[in-house]
This record gives C-alpha cells, structure tokens and sequence, in this order.
C-alpha cells in the first residue's frame, strides 16, 4: 500500500515527521472519492519519496471538522508542517504529477518570510 490510513492517533504525528505530506478527506460513500482512488493511489505509488495519506470523514470526524473539510474529496498539501493546498474536487493524474512537482520545486524559506511579513501586516 504506497498510503497510510491516518486517524486522530497518527494525524499530527504524521504531518511533524514528514517532509511533504498529501492526504486525501474521503468516504466510502461518496462516488468522486471512489473514482479519485485509484488515482491518488498510483500518484502515490509513483512518489515513494512523499508520504500520502487516507482520512475516512466518517470514521475521524474531528479531523475533517479541524480542517474544515466540508465537501469531498478534499485533497490537502503539507510541507514543512506548512498547508499549502486545502481544496475540495479531485485531479487528474497529470494535474496532479504537475502539482506535486510544483510543491517539491517551492523555496520554503521564501515561503516562511511570506507569511511572518503577512503577519506583521496583520497586526
């Protein structure tokens, strides 16, 4: 399996300990989760150096709340303990490839001054 299940005992445990994160907010219910599976699931397996993840939103619903995933798919992009990407809808394979090379090509430093600079303009 090139994704892990995560639940409230892994979650946060998962988004410190990895360098890239993407999980997927899906249900067994839900038939664009279903269609996006086998997708995400070979993206997945073509990106070992990435950790991917599974939230059931019906079984970790604290998770999904916390989040603020109210419609699904929802596909959420974390770096550097960093959510770049918190958006409903699924990709196609190719969206996706395009997507994950333009995470893995992101400067992070410059991305952290971004935000301590939106943050002293908030204040």
């Amino acid at each position: 399996m090139a994704y892990i299940d995560l639940t409230t005992k892994n979650f946060n445990e998962t988004l410190d300990s990895n360098e890239i994160v993407i999980v997927d907010f899906w249900a067994e219910w839900c038939g664009p989760c279903l269609q996006f599976a086998p997708i995400f699931e070979k993206v997945a397996e073509d990106n070992p150096d990435i950790t991917f993840g599974k939230v059931n939103t019906e079984e970790q619903q604290a998770i999904s709340r916390e989040y603020g995933v109210q419609s699904i798919p929802t596909l959420m992009v974390v770096r550097d303990g960093i959510i770049l990407l918190n958006q409903a809808g699924s990709l196609p394979e190719e969206a996706f490839d395009k997507l994950i090379a333009h995470i893995k090509g992101l400067d992070m430093d410059e991305i952290r001054a971004e935000m301590a600079k939106d943050a002293e303009d908030d204040e």
